[in-house]
């Protein structure tokens, strides 16, 4: 019979989280006798403490113009799940800075954010994805010919204006 410590200690499947990333962390509140999940959506401005199970995040978020930082153990049993929502280009491991950037000098670059695809592992699969991207290439194929045919069929020949004084 596994113990608390034993059912702490493994460890969660986490998106890869780094400084710089927007995420929602959706938390575990309980209220009374009531539980609910409330969403704290913002930018990680530090990870620390390593991969391992007593890691953190700090996230800040701006509220009605004043700076909001919570720090959140990835492996929490409170913490239900992290989204990340946007990916940003950053040259350092702690954004500290962010909480006196004010206009310009608080944006930063979008970085190309590509999800993960699954492999395929399966011959049936592999198999099964060709066939979807046959039918789309032939669905494009055929949307393009009956635009050209539509092209065709709508030209029409514009007689030349008559010129005056002839």
């Amino acid at each position: 019979m596994p113990n608390k410590i034993e059912n702490f200690n493994q460890k969660k499947e986490l998106p890869d989280i780094h400084p710089g990333d927007t995420v929602k962390v959706y938390r575990k509140i309980k209220e009374g006798d009531k539980e609910r999940i409330q969403v704290f959506e913002g930018l990680v401005i530090a990870r620390k403490h390593g991969k391992g199970v007593s890691s953190t995040i700090t996230v800040r978020r701006v509220v009605s113009r004043i700076g909001v930082e919570k720090i959140f153990p990835l492996h929490s049993p409170k913490t239900e799940k992290i989204e990340v929502v946007k990916k940003s280009k950053v040259r350092r491991s702690k954004l500290y800075y962010m909480r006196t950037a004010k206009g310009k000098k608080a944006r930063l670059k979008k970085k190309k954010f590509v999800e993960e695809e699954i492999v395929p592992s399966t011959a049936e699969e592999i198999i099964e994805k060709n066939n979807k991207e046959d039918v789309k290439e032939k669905t494009n194929i055929e949307k393009n010919n009956t635009t050209a045919d539509k092209e065709g069929v709508e030209e029409k020949e514009i007689p030349e204006p008559e010129k005056m004084g002839e």
